[in-house]
């Protein structure tokens, strides 16, 4: 896939649009750059889990699990339910199993070269 390229001829309302998308995308990669919200997300990629369970994988306390799962509620980025006491993440939407993905595949993958 080809990035757009931005030319000097755009106009102002194509310049607004570009910042704007500029400004969601920059909000989404800080909401990420935290590596227990990375670490969360990556435990959500297979599906929804709890809060238990979140402390478990990530060997981490409930309020910081709490903390990094507020910022990431707050962004947008992952969905809660509450079934009874327990609440259950899941991620929002494919945008953040994408950027995983990806990062995945730069960072993690073994080198086959």
């Amino acid at each position: 896939m080809a990035l757009p390229v931005l030319h000097d001829d755009l106009t102002e309302s194509e310049l607004d649009a570009i910042v704007e998308k500029a400004t969601v995308a920059s909000a989404f990669l800080k909401a990420i750059s935290h590596e227990g919200r990375l670490m969360i997300l990556c435990h959500l990629v297979s599906g929804e889990k709890s809060v238990t369970e979140l402390e478990e994988l990530l060997s981490a306390r409930q309020a910081a699990v709490s903390q990094q799962l507020s910022r990431l509620r707050l962004e947008g980025l992952v969905i809660p339910r509450r079934e009874g006491k327990a609440i259950y993440y899941r991620l929002a939407d494919k945008r953040s199993q994408k950027v995983l993905e990806c990062v995945y595949d730069l960072f993690c993958r073994d080198d086959e070269d």
